[in-house]
């Protein structure tokens, strides 16, 4: 019952590792998770990041019932001490790819929300039921939803407490790719060590900027496109890149 981290080649994988338990967070393992993630984003040998669930049966089914019940009904239990996990509040602009199989669903669901590249298992299953139980996903669903698809699909997810197979998952936006069952987890760190291996200045601006340039005026964003940009085309990584394509092109032309 843990929250383990392995590092290799610039890839932090972090594993939800209860699989005896469909992977259920328990608060312990939610106070782990927001360290993890923590760790992950100060350390600068991680470029990127891989959210998966150990085993075959599930990703994540969401915080562990028989002991979040009692904890939210306590009037001294506050919600927000989940938000590390669910990265809520926090700038994270390392890219984070989950590999999903099994039944990914409550707040398993809300994890991935927060990830910006989803693989899934062509077995995964996905599900916000909180409706059907008199409550909502406040782990950020509500609010990551709707901005990242189309807010008819969004709302048919949220409203309908349905369970979806990754093919609807991807139809509506949620899964970029399927993958056979036992391919998700080295898919997934596949796309994250390409993105490892860019300029993590640049990569980092693209998170930051479309996360951040929705909200803003759009005088404002635009500035803040144009000092993004400054600050990639002057760093050392875009000068050796810009100095390589130079020189094939040079080659090219002679």
């Amino acid at each position: 019952m843990a929250i383990t981290t392995d590092i290799h080649e610039g890839v932090a994988t972090i594993t939800i590792d209860r699989p005896e338990k469909l992977n259920a967070l328990s608060l312990a393992m939610y106070d782990a998770l927001g360290a993890a993630f923590a760790e992950a984003n100060r350390n600068d040998a991680v470029n990127a990041v891989v959210l998966t669930g150990a085993g075959d049966r599930a990703f994540c089914v969401g915080a562990d019932l028989l002991e979040s019940i009692p904890a939210l009904a306590r009037d001294d239990f506050d919600i927000s001490a989940w938000d590390p996990a669910h990265l809520k509040g926090v700038e994270f602009y390392k890219p984070i790819v989950a590999a999903v199989r099994g039944m990914c669903i409550g707040g398993g669901f809300e994890l991935i929300l927060g990830t910006d590249i989803r693989i899934a298992s062509e077995d995964a299953a996905f599900q916000l039921p909180e409706v059907g139980h008199g409550f909502v996903p406040a782990g950020g669903t509500l609010v990551r939803l709707v901005r990242q698809i189309a807010y008819a699909h969004a709302m048919e997810i949220m409203l309908s407490g349905r369970r979806f197979t990754a093919g609807e998952m991807q139809v509506r936006g949620v899964v970029n790719e399927i993958v056979k069952p036992g391919d998700t987890l080295a898919r997934a760190q596949e796309i994250a060590g390409v993105l490892a291996g860019y300029s993590p200045i640049a990569v980092q601006a693209i998170k930051r900027a479309a996360l951040t340039f929705n909200d803003i005026p759009l005088d404002e964003a635009f500035a803040r496109e144009a000092k993004l940009g400054q600050t990639t085309f002057t760093s050392d990584r875009a000068r050796q890149g810009l100095d390589a394509f130079s020189r094939r092109a040079s080659k090219q032309g002679t």
